[in-house]
C-alpha cells in the first residue's frame, strides 16, 4: 500500500455508471421488499391471537434492515450520505415488551407505508422500461422483416406486414416509443427517488425526538467521562506527585533534625530530596500533558499531530490542510482521538505504516487515519474505539470505521466546528 487515500470534506460525486448500478440496486431492493409483504400481513393477522408477536419482531427486523439498506443506497445516489433512521430503542428481552416497542414506534408505521407503496414506486420506473422494451421490439421486428431472418413472424402475434410501408411502420412506432422512453426515464427516476426518500426520511418531529435523545445520551456520557477523568487525575496525583511530595517533606524534616549532629547524612538526604523533587516535577508535567499538551496550546492541532507522529515508532505520514484553528475543546478532542487511534494501531493492527489526513470543509473537521495492518477493528462496548466515539458524541461528531479482514483500516472522524484564526503553518508535510 504505497499511498493512503485522502478523504476530502464535502459530497463525493460518483460517475454515471456507478449511479446506474446504485439505481439498479435500489430497484432490486424494492422488488425484494415485495417478498416481505405476505409475511408482514400474516404476522399482523396472527397478532390478533397473540401468536404473531414473535413474527412481528422477526418481520420488523427484516423490514428495518431492508429500509436501512435502501436509505444507504439512496444516500449514494443523492450524494448526501445515508438518510438517517430514527427508530426507538427495542428492549433486549421480553417478547411482549419488544413487540410493543416496535408496534408503537411511528417509524415502524412509516416503514410499513413504504412497504405497501413499493408496487406503486416500482411501477414508476416500469413505464419507461416498457417504452424501451416495446420500442426495441418494434425495431428488431422491422429489421427481421427486411432481412427475412426469421420468416413468418408477426408483431405481437397478429401484425404481419405485406408491403414496404407496412414493414416500415413498426420502425416509426419503435422510434416514437424509444423517444418516449428517453424523455420519461429521467423524470420517472427522479420521481421514483423522491418518492422513496419521502417515505424513508424521518419526520421533523422524529428528528427532534431522536436529537433530544442523542443529546441526553451524549451529555450523560460526557459527564461520566469527565468524572472518570477527574478520578484518574486524582489517582495520579495521589499515587505520584503527592506521595513524592510527602516523602520530600519527611526527608527535609529529618535532614533539619540531624544537620548539626550528622551533616554527611543530612547532605545525602538533601540530595535524595532534590531527586524526589525532580521526579515529582516530571510526573506533574506528564499529568499536564495528559490533560492538555503544551504543544497543542502553542502550535495547534497542526503542530501537535506532527509532534505526535514523530514520537511514534511506526512511520506515519501526515497531511494537514487547515485555514485556521478549531475551538480549544474540539482541538483537544481531535488530538486525543488521533493519539488513541495511533496507539490502537501500534498495539493491535500489525501495521508497518499509517497515514493521517486532516482537512476542513462544510463547517466540519474531517480526520482520516489509515493503516496497512491486518484489519478487523471494531468499536465494541468498552473498547478504546468506543471511548473515542463517546468523546466525539459530546461535540455531535461521528466516527466511521472501515476495517475488512486483511486490512486496510480506515477510520474517519467528523466533528462539526468552525475555524478561527488564519493559519500560519504550512498546509501539508510528511513525517
Amino acid at each position: 500500500m504505497a499511498n493512503a487515500p485522502h478523504h476530502r470534506a464535502g459530497p463525493h460525486h460518483t460517475g454515471p455508471l456507478t449511479t446506474l448500478a446504485y439505481l439498479v440496486l435500489l430497484i432490486s431492493q424494492n422488488i425484494a421488499t415485495l417478498l416481505l409483504l405476505p409475511l408482514v400481513i400474516a404476522s399482523a393477522v396472527l397478532t390478533l391471537i397473540w401468536v404473531g408477536l414473535p413474527f412481528i419482531i422477526l418481520t420488523a427486523t427484516l423490514l428495518r434492515t431492508l429500509a436501512d439498506t435502501q436509505r444507504r443506497t439512496l444516500g449514494h445516489i443523492l450524494h448526501q450520505g445515508r438518510i438517517p433512521s430514527v427508530y426507538r430503542p427495542v428492549p433486549p428481552s421480553g417478547v411482549v415488551a419488544r413487540a410493543g416497542a416496535i408496534i408503537t414506534d411511528p417509524a415502524t408505521w412509516k416503514d410499513l407505508l413504504w412497504l405497501v407503496s413499493t408496487p406503486a414506486s416500482v411501477s414508476l420506473v416500469l413505464i419507461p422500461a416498457a417504452f424501451l422494451a416495446h420500442g426495441t421490439l418494434h425495431l428488431l421486428f422491422t429489421l427481421n422483416t427486411l432481412l427475412n431472418l426469421i420468416p413468418n413472424t408477426a408483431l405481437y402475434g397478429f401484425y404481419t406486414p405485406t408491403n414496404l410501408p407496412q414493414t416500415l411502420l413498426p420502425l416509426l412506432t419503435g422510434a416514437i416509443l424509444l423517444y418516449l422512453a428517453y424523455i420519461t426515464t429521467p423524470r420517472a427516476i427522479t420521481l421514483y427517488i423522491r418518492f422513496n426518500r419521502l417515505l424513508l426520511s424521518p419526520t421533523e418531529k422524529a428528528r427532534l425526538t431522536a436529537r433530544v435523545a442523542h443529546l441526553a445520551t451524549s451529555r450523560a456520557n460526557t459527564i461520566d467521562t469527565q468524572a472518570a477523568e477527574i478520578r484518574r487525575i486524582e489517582r495520579d496525583l495521589h499515587d505520584g506527585a503527592q506521595a513524592r511530595l510527602v516523602a520530600l517533606g519527611m526527608n527535609l524534616g529529618m535532614a533539619e533534625n540531624i544537620v548539626e549532629t550528622d551533616p554527611e547524612t543530612a547532605r545525602t538526604m538533601l540530595a535524595e530530596a532534590r531527586e524526589t523533587t525532580r521526579h515529582a516535577l516530571m510526573e506533574l508535567r506528564d499529568l499536564v500533558r495528559g490533560i492538555h499538551p503544551p504543544v497543542l496550546v502553542e502550535r495547534g492541532l497542526h503542530g501537535a499531530v506532527h509532534a505526535l507522529a514523530l514520537t511514534h515508532h511506526l512511520p506515519i505520514s501526515v497531511t494537514i490542510d487547515l485555514n485556521g484553528r478549531p475551538a480549544d475543546p474540539v482541538e483537544s478532542a481531535a488530538y486525543f482521538a488521533i493519539a488513541e487511534l495511533l496507539t490502537n494501531t501500534v498495539k493491535h493492527s500489525g501495521a508497518t505504516h499509517a497515514w493521517i489526513h486532516i482537512n476542513h470543509g462544510r463547517n466540519r473537521l474531517v480526520i482520516t487515519i489509515t493503516d496497512n495492518g491486518t484489519g478487523g477493528a471494531d468499536a465494541t462496548p468498552g473498547s478504546g474505539l468506543a471511548g473515542i466515539r463517546r468523546r466525539l458524541d459530546a461535540f455531535d461528531g461521528t466516527m466511521n470505521i472501515t476495517s475488512p479482514p486483511g486490512g486496510p483500516t480506515i477510520v474517519t472522524l467528523e466533528i462539526p466546528c468552525a475555524l478561527s484564526s488564519p493559519k500560519t503553518l504550512p498546509s501539508s508535510a510528511t513525517v
